[in-house]
């Protein structure tokens, strides 16, 4: 079975996939994914140098992502081109890692609604919450400005749109306890299928 997990930035996706995980799903995350895809010496790598400039490679090989992010968000038309470039490579390495796993298989991808995936999902999970519960997770949390959260969470589809195209809602706007019970609650519907 292969379930999407999608759910904006700050939203607590990666809590309820660290759940299922506990409870025995495999999880596959785009972002792990989109991390090695720009790894030293890859083909992602020389084509984000190409577009967004060579000294995003640090001397050891390795891509200074903070630098990149800063000049892909600096513009929606930036942010497409490196879409561009890294969604087609981590599908391909999305498509081949779950063909080769058997089971409950949770893929984290934050972009679902954006990247529209040509993976088959026999669910799809959205984690929502309020806007300004993300940003007051992502400034305290991941140490971001306001104004760096909100253009991140600017910078993708918005609740309502990832919220159209999935089965199931999980709103994390809520305890920790609260929220690892509504995941579990989640995760056991999916024996039903």
């Amino acid at each position: 079975m292969l379930v999407a997990l999608t759910g904006g930035i700050g939203s607590g996706k990666s809590t309820v996939a660290a759940r299922w995980v506990e409870l025995g799903a495999t999880e596959i995350d785009a972002d792990i994914l989109a991390r090695e895809v720009v790894e030293p010496g890859s083909e992602g790598l020389a084509q984000v140098a190409a577009e967004f400039g060579h000294d995003l490679i640090r001397s050891d090989g390795t891509l200074d992502r903070q630098l990149l992010a800063t000049r892909a968000f600096a513009s929606p038309e930036r942010r497409r081109k490196l879409e561009a470039i890294l969604h087609p490579l981590i599908q391909e390495r999305a498509k081949a890692l779950t063909s080769s796993i058997e089971g409950l298989i949770v893929y984290t991808i934050p972009l679902l609604v954006e990247t529209q995936s040509p993976l088959q999902f026999d669910r799809v999970v959205t984690v929502s919450c309020p806007e300004a519960v993300r940003v007051d997770r992502l400034v305290t949390l991941r140490g971001l400005s306001p104004e760096e959260a909100m253009a991140r969470i600017r910078s993708q589809a918005s609740d309502q749109e990832r919220e159209r195209v999935s089965d199931t809602v999980i709103d994390s706007d809520c305890t920790l306890d609260e929220l690892l019970a509504r995941a579990d609650e989640v995760f056991a519907s999916f024996g039903a299928q």
